[in-house]
């Protein structure tokens, strides 16, 4: 086993373990229904759809074919995404993410506080997309943000059948397949909760949805690192296409065990992220899930996430909340916690050195309560109230939240 940098390294708790369970049990769905013309295709229609809630209320995940997407699309945006992380890093560098631009280039993904194994290019679909300025909830400036894209090499712009010199046409169109994809989906989601097909539409007219590009390397310590930690989706909707290589791993909801996801050629993995379970009002869940890494061979992928609008609230449907199954969450607008989660990638404190600061402080604290209750100037519940107005106010005044992006009521 080689040697790896220890910011690399997960928890003991949270790496992988052999022996990963294969996902016999994630659904594979057939979407072809959408598009017959059979004398039964309202029957079969019907039958998609219950197997499309059964799929996200068991699992979070399904795996579709007979989606609709080119073949011919997928290979294109597959090759120019292997061409693209074939450049030299200081080329690759030059679309480099940062404040101005959340959208480009990363090889410094952090997921729950450990480095990722993987180099990212993150691209927006609506050209500009607006987002808010900032994360503060009154500041209502807006900001245009574009994509950037990487300037060939010159050695590159005489291959004329070069994929990546092509980045930017067909990421577009790869995105544009997605978004017809996307927009189905939504649709039998919303008839599987009993709602009008076009229910969820109206909260992605001015979309903040992004496609991004992976590239996991092979890593020497598989047993200690993660091409992708462990969190959920915060997007409405995941729709993922991965290689033959394969890593991705759900988290069972019935057990909690890591199942490892089979990968199937053609086809696509979506999930249901945040924004659902709100709306669904806890019918459906998003559910955690990884990457695990491959000592010998590399991995790439294509997610695409679909996002709501900026100035979206989303709470529980109306439609799901009645006196017998009451609101289980509390509402958040969605372009705030989208400013918050971009931009946080770029704030100079990291978690670390602020919960770092935080125990310090605590810690002290307790010590100077414990010598007032040695010294009979302190009882022990006057103590634990002490502790308890100073994790709220610490709370309070440092905006500390959890990492989900809703919260649930009560």
């Amino acid at each position: 086993m080689g040697e790896v940098d220890p910011d690399f390294i997960q928890p003991l708790e949270h790496q992988p373990k052999p022996g990963t369970l294969e996902a016999e049990g994630i659904p594979f769905i057939d979407l072809s229904p959408l598009n017959s013309k059979e004398p039964d295709a309202s029957s079969a229609l019907d039958h998609l759809v219950s197997e499309i809630g059964d799929a996200c209320k068991t699992w979070g995940f399904f795996q579709v074919i007979n989606h609709g997407v080119p073949s011919q699309v997928r290979q294109r945006i597959e090759t120019a995404s292997k061409e693209f992380f074939a450049l030299p890093k200081e080329e690759k560098k030059k679309t480099s993410r940062d404040e101005a631009n959340i959208f480009g280039y990363s090889d410094l993904e952090i997921t729950k506080s450990v480095r990722d194994w993987k180099e990212i290019f993150d691209c927006t679909i609506e050209n500009p997309t607006v987002i808010y300025a900032s994360d503060e909830p009154d500041d209502k400036e807006l900001r245009e943000l574009t994509s950037q894209w990487p300037q060939s090499p010159p050695d590159l712009r005489q291959l004329q059948n070069s994929a990546s010199f092509f980045l930017v046409e067909i990421c577009q169109e790869y995105a544009a397949e997605m978004q017809k994809l996307t927009h189905k989906l939504l649709e039998l989601i919303a008839l599987s909760l009993g709602l009008e097909k076009d229910r969820f539409h109206g909260f992605f007219k001015e979309q903040t949805s992004f496609m991004r590009l992976n590239y996991y390397p092979s890593c020497p310590a598989p047993q200690l690192a993660l091409w992708l930690g462990r969190h959920k989706d915060a997007s409405a909707m995941t729709v993922l296409a991965q290689d033959d290589v394969g890593g991705l791993e759900v988290k069972r909801k019935t057990d909690g065990e890591w199942i490892f996801v089979k990968p199937i050629p053609d086809a696509y993995i979506v999930n249901v992220g945040d924004p659902i379970q709100v709306w669904s009002n806890d019918k459906y869940e998003s559910v955690e899930h990884r990457v695990t890494v491959n000592s010998e061979k590399e991995r790439f992928s294509v997610p695409f996430f679909l996002n709501p609008s900026h100035y979206v609230w989303v709470e529980p449907l109306h439609e799901l909340v009645d006196e017998e199954n009451p609101s289980k969450y509390k509402g958040y607008s969605w372009g705030k916690f989208y400013a918050t989660r971009k931009l946080s990638n770029f704030k100079k404190l990291t978690s670390e050195n602020i919960f770092q600061g935080l125990g310090e402080a605590y810690l002290n604290l307790i010590s100077l309560c414990v010598f007032l209750i040695e010294e009979v100037v302190l009882c022990v519940e006057s103590f634990r109230v002490i502790l308890h107005i100073y994790a709220c106010m610490l709370s309070k005044n440092l905006n500390i939240c959890c990492t989900s992006s809703y919260q649930k009521m009560d």
